[in-house]
């Protein structure tokens, strides 16, 4: 989502983003390389729900950088599971799960009026052997908890099946384009397409954001899940 992606040749899709939007605008405080504890022991979460106000929409995220084993103490895995887990580090740091990271964090922004969109991860590159296909990480399935544990401020696209859906159908060779340093960050071209389909997500959920869409849901490659 990060402004400049995470490589040099890069881009985040949150860039793209404000070119299908109207009569709002769009702060893009995503970080790359974060995952949900790190931005939360940042004091990123903190410093957005100290600055939103009644009105406002918190589109989150995370994902990529959430996997892996905590006996690094590398500051982005999260505690395995789906509720208020918690796990300790060989270097004694508690450590919660993905779902108290966003919940926590989705509460505190609707407590002010705002609404939270929870949005499920993008895929890696879902071609990158050959033959295009996508799993849907624990992440997606967590992603749904947390909008059930938040309540009605807060919604679900599942960004990553419509990413997925999209690249598929545009098939590998155009997808290895997308993906010019690593199987994570896309091209600026790649990100527009991302984009996109958070939009098309919005659009076929009929979320309240959609108020604020310039496109149709016909203008936009792609079926609604």
């Amino acid at each position: 989502m990060a402004l400049g992606g995470g490589r040099a040749g890069t881009q985040g899709w949150g860039v793209y983003l404000p070119y299908s939007l109207k009569g709002v605008k769009v702060v893009n405080d995503a970080i790359a390389g974060t995952s949900a504890p790190s931005y939360y022991n940042g004091s990123h979460f903190s410093k957005i729900a100290s600055l939103v106000t009644a009105g406002d929409y918190l589109i989150i995220e995370f994902g990529h950088n959430d996997g892996g084993s905590l006996s690094s103490d590398n500051g982005h895995s999260d505690c395995a599971g789906s509720g208020s887990q918690t796990c300790t580090t060989a270097a004694q740091v508690v450590v919660q799960t993905y779902v108290t990271y966003l919940t926590e964090t989705a509460k505190s922004i609707v407590a002010k009026g705002a609404k939270v969109i929870i949005s499920s991860p993008t895929p890696d590159h879902p071609c990158e052997s050959g033959t295009c296909s996508y799993t849907p990480s624990r992440f997606t399935g967590y992603c749904k908890i947390e909008v059930q544990n938040v309540g009605a401020m807060a919604s679900l696209v599942d960004h990553g099946q419509y990413v997925a859906n999209e690249f598929i159908k545009l098939g590998a060779s155009a997808v290895d384009g997308y993906y010019p340093k690593d199987h994570t960050h896309t091209s600026p071209a790649g990100a527009n397409v991302v984009a996109a389909q958070f939009v098309k997500g919005v659009l076929c959920a009929q979320d309240s954001f959609a108020a604020y869409v310039k496109n149709t849901t016909a203008g936009i490659d792609g079926k609604c899940l």
